[in-house]
């Protein structure tokens, strides 16, 4: 009963963590939490901060300032203003103020060479606690088989080591705004030559958008190709996913061994869908998909 006992707590917790998440846009009110958790007003403060080590209204102001320094670094048509307002922040210069304290630079400075940096690696046991929340456990169920077409897509490979990729992110970002092919009218892919873990120079990921358009001529080194078609196994995940390689393992060694499939000669990619800062962490959806031989060339080797 006990174990219960805390696990309901704990779960109770975790609704005021989903709340906030979902409702950045919004003024979040200590009255509302208080209501999601079913805790009362005059305690809910202290409950918070000695279950996960920081106040209620820091964690608001720091869940905001991480989705500011995402948008810093990837939406490039937001302005300083437009992000300040959307942290909650009446001015520009407060919201500076606020940012340079966390982050160590200013909003500008951050936009011009951006390094992710988690706010919230101090407090491990809120990262613990929305982990539990926000990704997926797999199950062999929540694996499709889906037969795809060849899919067109313009693409800028990143070659060198992982910590420089949101660098080519930005690159490709700006890009592909240049050309009309946003995020809002063009499905972004991710092909994955490599693990995360290989040697920095060898670390290899294409960024793509989907389009039959011809590209063309540019500075950036986008070229044309083609995802080709065929089976996959797909998996879906909801939450953070910026780390995958959780949801390949489970595929690799959870599914594949027992699902009578062979491998294709193309690597694993993934559509996100739709992703941070876009829409709210958890609510993000990403397709992988792991590249299988069709029903009738199996054995074949």
């Amino acid at each position: 009963m006990k174990a219960l006992t805390q696990e309901h707590y704990r779960a109770r917790l975790a609704r005021v963590l989903d709340h906030i998440n979902a409702h950045l846009d919004e003024g979040v009110s200590i009255e509302t939490l208080c209501d999601v958790a079913a805790f009362s007003k005059f305690h809910f403060h202290r409950q918070f901060s000695a279950a996960y080590g920081i106040g209620i209204g820091r964690y608001l102001r720091l869940c905001r300032l991480q989705r500011a320094s995402a948008q810093l670094a990837f939406d490039a048509h937001m302005s300083v203003t437009e992000i300040a307002l959307a942290a909650g922040y009446d001015t520009p210069e407060a919201f500076s103020r606020a940012f340079k304290e966390s982050v160590g630079r200013t909003p500008s400075a951050y936009r011009q060479s951006p390094t992710w940096v988690s706010l919230l690696l101090p407090y491990p046991f809120i990262l613990e606690s929305r982990s539990a929340t926000m990704h997926n456990t797999f199950t062999l169920d929540q694996v499709e088989l889906v037969d795809l077409p060849a899919i067109p897509v313009a693409r800028l490979t990143h070659h060198g080591a992982p910590s420089r990729l949101h660098e080519t992110i930005r690159q490709f970002i700006a890009w592909r705004q240049s050309v009309g092919l946003t995020r809002a009218v063009s499905a972004t892919y991710n092909i994955f030559h490599v693990e995360q873990d290989t040697a920095p120079e060898d670390f290899r990921v294409d960024l793509c958008a989907g389009t039959d358009r011809p590209v063309p001529q540019n500075d950036q080194g986008v070229t044309a190709t083609v995802i080709p078609a065929g089976r996959c196994a797909m998996l879906r995940i909801v939450g953070c996913a910026n780390d995958l390689e959780p949801a390949a393992t489970f595929l690799y060694r959870d599914w594949l061994p027992g699902s009578g499939q062979e491998l294709r000669d193309f690597p694993m990619f993934c559509r996100r869908v739709s992703f941070f800062p876009d829409v709210p962490e958890e609510q993000a959806i990403t397709e992988l998909f792991l590249p299988l031989q069709c029903p009738g060339r199996q054995g074949a080797s």
